[in-house]
């Protein structure tokens, strides 16, 4: 691990949109190639921190440089500017992605975006299907399912209790009430039950690996076959056995391996 980490460059620094702060961190393996620049997304509750070391492994593995992000209202970006609409998903890739990678140069992105971070490299690769190099989703979302909103509400409860709130705070400090209820709230709510972005991912040309464990508590199988089968570049199923909501944590091996083999097999 010592010997993977002195081969990295990483730098914390900010970005600027309509005048809210975006922390990011830059994963530069010392002999990168130009592009694409892999660019992680993460999920409803997520934040940079979270990913842990996830990005670093894939960028020493790959050489290919990574942006990694907060949006708002997450880790050490600005809080959410206002209430969630069903459309927050569009806003995130379209209104506040698409600037983030204008301003840092990045104008070929390689996407890995995990739950939340998955659907919004899938919105984004929609409507620039010319500027998106590759994406790799983990538990995407594209419909709403029962499974998905029993699982928010096992959150919920859980958030409620204590044990889950101390955790999130951890990482986004006085923001955390503010982020989880956006989140939660928004995916319960009456409005929210007709959501589904399917018909939307016909425009999508990029290469994409849509992953999905097995026992995913917020999503079914189902999540990956209606991208696979909509999508009209090429894309690989891969669903992870044993394996729940977190694959790249819960089963890191194989995720690496699949990550890894899709990644040099379209880049290299």
């Amino acid at each position: 691990m010592d010997k993977e980490v002195n081969t990295l460059q990483i730098e914390n620094t900010y970005v600027t949109v309509d005048e809210y702060r975006f922390a990011v961190k830059w994963v530069s393996p010392s002999q990168s190639a130009q592009s694409p620049v892999l660019v992680f997304l993460h999920e409803g509750l997520g934040c940079i921190d979270l990913w842990r070391d996830f990005p670093e492994q894939i960028c020493h593995e790959t050489g290919l440089t990574g942006l990694v992000y907060d949006r708002l209202g997450h880790g050490k970006s600005d809080p959410l500017p206002q209430r969630r609409t069903p459309r927050y998903l569009h806003d995130e890739a379209l209104k506040y992605l698409t600037p983030i990678l204008d301003v840092s140069g990045i104008d070929n992105p390689f996407f890995i975006g995990h739950s939340e971070g998955g659907t919004i490299a899938l919105l984004y690769a929609a409507q620039y299907p010319d500027k998106t190099a590759g994406l790799i989703t983990e538990a995407a979302h594209v419909f709403l399912e029962d499974i998905t909103i029993q699982g928010i509400q096992r959150a919920v409860e859980t958030y409620e209790s204590g044990k889950l709130k101390k955790g999130l705070s951890k990482y986004h400090g006085d923001k955390t009430d503010a982020l989880f209820y956006g989140w939660a709230d928004t995916w319960l709510s009456a409005e929210f039950r007709n959501w589904n972005i399917v018909k939307e991912l016909k425009t999508i040309t990029a290469p994409s690996l849509i992953m999905q464990g097995d026992d995913d508590e917020y999503g079914t199988e189902a999540q990956v076959d209606a991208i696979v089968n909509t999508v009209q570049g090429d894309s690989k199923k891969h669903m992870i056995s044993d394996c729940g909501h977190v694959p790249h944590f819960q089963a890191r091996p194989v995720v690496l391996e699949s990550m890894m083999e899709f990644i040099r097999n379209l880049v290299f």
